[in-house]
């Protein structure tokens, strides 16, 4: 067990004295910067006070000396359901045609319930050891698959439950909902208490110029989710093709039907590649309609613009700081793990938040932007107890080494605290040896 820096008290009421904390995420009256020297208290698992530095006795804790605070961080988008599928599965292109075809292939070939629990249940292991509260997993949904694959989910929300906060979205190609099929996985993803999701693209029918299929089938999604009361997560312009202009179509399209559930919209990669108007006009149809963003830095950074034997030529991410400036909500996540779609990643949201301020250059300064991970998803996923340092709130906390933006960026915080109800976890990660047995090859009749 991974027993961290300090030594944590062993009772039910104490303090952590002397930390660091992000003034976003704090009581407005408690803030005096963007990081703020604070004392915590614990009582029963919660949070009981937050202090300015030196207010709580010495007795009832350790000095911190500045170390960092923050709330469990939280993954609004990912693919729990295609984790830890590479070493079967590898893309030899790397790029996302190539991610799709592999997906499929393996899809149709292993994910069995069992198959998909297990990976799933490794993945969230991997998440709560690095001190992630609450994930939102998109899982694969054309026929057969929606239905061995949320019943599973159900399960390992059941079974995860008081450790990590599970929602699930479908995904499945626009055209399902020009179609009977719509229905059917509305049905599956509202007794699933899931949220109604697609990319917004088709299988077969090219998005440049937008067809008329597309409004079609983007105002049943709408209808569909309106009767079922379920809000809409998108897949949106993963692509470099700056002719892609879905985002501000699927902006005009729920302002027309007068959509009021929650639209979070992710990747949203050829906006970048846009002219600054086209830009500004795309971002005040979201901000008119109440679309939140979530950015998938890492994993777009590996897909986009990748050509064997060329250097990319741009990091394919969005416009995030316009985003926000805008009044966006905005979310970072980590998107995929393991799989055809990304071969790195392990479900640890601070490695995500780190590289996504090398990416997105969202420093100078860092400012709030430690909200993407935490306070942003946790409004996104409508999770009143998350996401935020209050007294009142859940102790399930990360304690970081690092005493500032510069020492945690610089390093990576392997001997992390993370506490769950005030008590520290053991953060040791699952082997992937426990894997082995899923990542064997076929026998030749079980590949055809």
């Amino acid at each position: 067990m991974h027993a961290g820096f300090f030594p944590l008290p062993d009772r039910p009421r104490f303090a952590l004295r002397n930390l660091t904390a992000p003034g976003s995420l704090l009581p407005k009256h408690a803030v005096t910067g963007d990081l703020c020297r604070i004392d915590l208290l614990v009582e029963n698992g919660r949070i009981a006070a937050l202090e300015p530095s030196g207010t709580l006795p010495d007795a009832l804790g350790p000095d911190l000396n500045g170390s960092m605070v923050l709330p469990g961080l939280i993954d609004v988008h990912t693919h729990l359901d295609k984790g830890h599928i590479w070493p079967r599965r590898p893309n030899p292109s790397g790029d996302k045609t190539g991610a799709a075809r592999a997906t499929a292939d393996d899809r149709a070939a292993r994910w069995t319930p069992e198959d998909v629990r297990r990976r799933m249940d490794f993945g969230l292991a991997s998440a709560y050891a690095h001190g992630v509260v609450a994930i939102r997993t998109h899982l694969d949904s054309l026929a057969p698959q929606a239905a061995i694959s949320f019943p599973v989910f159900r399960e390992a929300r059941d079974r995860w439950a008081g450790r990590i906060d599970l929602q699930a979205s479908s995904i499945a190609t626009l055209d399902l909902f020009l179609r009977d099929e719509g229905r059917e996985l509305a049905d599956i993803v509202a007794e699933s208490g899931g949220q109604l999701g697609c990319v917004t693209a088709f299988a077969d029918i090219a998005n440049v110029p937008l067809p008329p299929e597309f409004d079609r089938a983007l105002t049943t999604l709408f209808a569909l989710a309106r009767e079922r009361d379920l809000d809409v997560d998108l897949h949106v312009d993963e692509t470099g093709d700056k002719e892609v202009l879905t985002l501000i179509a699927i902006a005009q399209i729920a302002l027309r039907v007068k959509f009021r559930g929650k639209i979070l919209c992710g990747h949203c990669c050829s906006l970048a590649l846009q002219t600054d108007e086209r830009i500004a006009r795309t971002l005040d149809a979201c901000f008119e309609a109440g679309i939140s963003i979530v950015s998938l830095p890492t994993v777009n950074m590996f897909l986009q613009s990748r050509q064997p034997g060329i250097t990319p030529r741009w990091r394919g991410v969005p416009p995030v700081q316009e985003m926000k400036a805008r009044g966006l909500r905005v979310a970072i996540a980590g998107d995929n793990a393991r799989d055809p779609f990304y071969a790195y990643g392990d479900h640890d949201m601070l490695d995500t938040f780190t590289q996504a301020v090398k990416i997105l250059q969202l420093d100078y300064p860092v400012g709030d932007w430690i909200d993407a991970v935490t306070a942003n998803p946790a409004a996104i996923m409508g999770l009143t107890d998350r996401g935020t340092l209050r007294a009142g709130g859940p102790a399930d906390l990360i304690v970081l080494r690092a005493r500032n933006y510069s020492e945690l960026l610089a390093r990576h915080q392997e001997d992390r605290v993370v506490l769950r109800a005030g008590r520290a976890i053991d953060t040791t990660l699952p082997d992937y040896r426990e894997l082995d047995d899923l990542m064997a090859e076929l026998p030749a009749a079980a590949r055809h």
